[in-house]
């Protein structure tokens, strides 16, 4: 009941956040988003569920793998392009913000559980993993700027999403060997409502 609850809850901030953003009310939602992104960390925490030393283990080293390759981006303009983040994704450290660390680590575990199914060849559930992973992130590409969480120089070019579904994939396959296994619904539920409120936000600032 309280998994159903929470997932009611989930889908019901993100309609609020784009009804609320189409009525004029950016500065209000857009700086909330590190307390979505809580509540994004707690639903996996109780119902994917991280509930092994394990899984720990995993969602530090996806963590820390996505702090560092974003911090290699920032600050060198490897991997995805001459880009920096700007305030409203919470707290940063040297230019880099933390949540972005959980962002990666909740993408891998969710898209790793969605395509577990769809394919039991590791290298291609890598594969499928790591293209729901880019497929998300071009999306939120898109609303970047216009949300305030970051900016390219330049638009996103070819190399920011080749980059993304490498270290997706490298990340992907780490998690196969890690065994993961989790809860598909509040996987679905949790990509799903990610990716449809980028898409939702592009159309409405584009139009």
């Amino acid at each position: 009941m309280i998994k159903k609850i929470m997932t009611v809850f989930l889908w019901v901030i993100h309609v609020a956040a784009i009804v609320g953003i189409a009525l004029g009310y950016e500065d209000f939602f857009y700086p909330k988003t590190p307390l979505t992104m809580l509540y994004l960390m707690l639903m996996l925490a109780l119902w994917f569920p991280v509930d092994h030393v394990k899984k720990l283990i995993l969602f530090f080293i996806c963590v820390a793998t996505g702090i560092g390759v974003e911090w290699i981006g920032v600050h060198t303009g490897w991997l995805f392009g001459s880009y920096r983040y700007l305030n409203n994704f919470g707290v940063k450290l040297d230019g880099i913000p933390l949540l972005i660390g959980v962002n990666w680590g909740i993408l891998v575990f969710i898209t790793h559980e969605i395509a577990r199914d769809l394919q039991t060849n590791i290298w291609l559930r890598a594969a499928g993993g790591a293209s729901l992973m880019v497929f998300m992130d071009y999306f939120l590409e898109q609303i970047c700027a216009h949300a305030g969480y970051w900016e390219f120089t330049n638009a996103a070019g070819w190399l920011n999403y080749a980059c993304w579904f490498v270290i997706g994939y490298a990340l992907q396959i780490t998690a196969s060997l890690f065994k993961l296994k989790g809860d598909k619904k509040i996987a679905i539920n949790l990509y799903l409502v990610q990716t449809l409120f980028a898409a939702t936000l592009w159309i409405l600032i584009t139009i």
